[in-house]
């Protein structure tokens, strides 16, 4: 893996495309040994953002700084980036072997070096014995454990995951979050753009919440929580069925707003179960016909919907 860990700065990242604004002042920061998830809706900008860190998108202005450089401009800062792509990259007629050989040899390792680090890598991920199979053969779970092994295969100073687990199933995604931590423990800097939030939970040290090409907000779990909701805790009533334009009123008027669904309806409670209890009350004498009441402690699902007024979607 990488000796020289590289930390990320994105500053004010700006780039409009067909007219329309996609990154609209995007700025973002990730520190050697230190996972950033970036959370976002579809059509937030993560993918341009992405590609503007990769070198690939031109910026109309503000800055991307990989290690101090600009990976644009400077190939030295390109060659320190791994990149794990939401969609399987690798060659599947070639061995698990192969692939790797081949992924090492594109991002500039000698043949005699992408032998031996694609020894190594098989081993760290568990594959040493399906080197030969190809890569067709192998399981979801191992595909994506290969896709991993590919990104980091140059030891990069800087990886960059985008929804790394996805369509694998809960042990595959517990072993691969093993490994993400492993390389975060070697000190490597970590951008984990995904939509599942108890991975986000689960794997970062901070969060971003990217909305409309800009992050509107950046920090701990709990830094973020404690902004967004105080020592409040998240309510969420389900109605029978959609409420009524006045029902819609009187719920707003209780400081609730509508999910996906309509007739379930989320917002901070204050006074634990005494404010439950009270809350309940309000909400029968309005005639509101209630299914259910759960209260539960805040978590960055009521962060996104609060900051966003809607559920981030799978």
């Amino acid at each position: 893996m990488s000796e020289v860990a590289l930390g990320l700065e994105v500053l004010e990242a700006r780039r409009a495309i067909a007219g329309r604004e996609v990154l609209a002042g995007a700025s973002l920061s990730v520190e050697p040994g230190q996972t950033l998830a970036l959370l976002g809706p579809n059509g937030a900008g993560k993918t341009s953002l992405i590609r503007a860190i990769c070198g690939r998108l031109r910026l109309d202005s503000g800055s991307v700084r990989l290690g101090g450089r600009d990976p644009r401009r400077d190939p030295a800062a390109r060659r320190q980036l791994g990149l794990v792509p939401q969609e399987i990259a690798l060659y599947s007629d070639l061995t698990a072997r192969e692939n790797l050989e081949v992924m090492g040899r594109l991002a500039g390792l000698s043949s005699a070096a992408a032998r031996r680090e694609a020894a190594t890598a098989l081993d760290w991920i568990g594959l040493g014995d399906r080197a030969g199979s190809r890569t067709r053969s192998l399981s979801g779970g191992m595909k994506r454990r290969l896709n991993l092994a590919a990104g980091v295969l140059h030891s990069p100073g800087f990886l960059l995951l985008d929804e790394p687990t996805v369509g694998v199933d809960p042990e595959a995604r517990e072993r691969l979050h093993d490994y993400l931590r492993e390389l975060r423990g070697r000190g490597m800097a970590i951008l984990l753009a995904t939509h599942d939030l108890d991975q986000a939970e689960d794997l970062a040290d901070r969060v971003a919440l990217l909305v409309d090409g800009k992050v509107r907000a950046s920090g701990t779990k709990e830094e973020l929580v404690r902004a967004a909701f105080g020592n409040a805790r998240e309510l969420i009533v389900t109605l029978v069925r959609r409420p009524s334009p006045t029902a819609r009123e009187r719920l707003v008027a209780e400081g609730l707003a509508p999910t996906a669904a309509e007739e379930t309806w989320v917002g901070p409670l204050e006074g634990g179960f005494e404010g439950l209890s009270r809350r309940g009350a309000r909400l029968r004498e309005a005639g509101l016909d209630v299914a259910e009441v759960r209260l539960r402690a805040a978590g960055l699902r009521g962060v996104f919907f609060r900051l966003v007024g809607r559920e981030l979607e799978p």
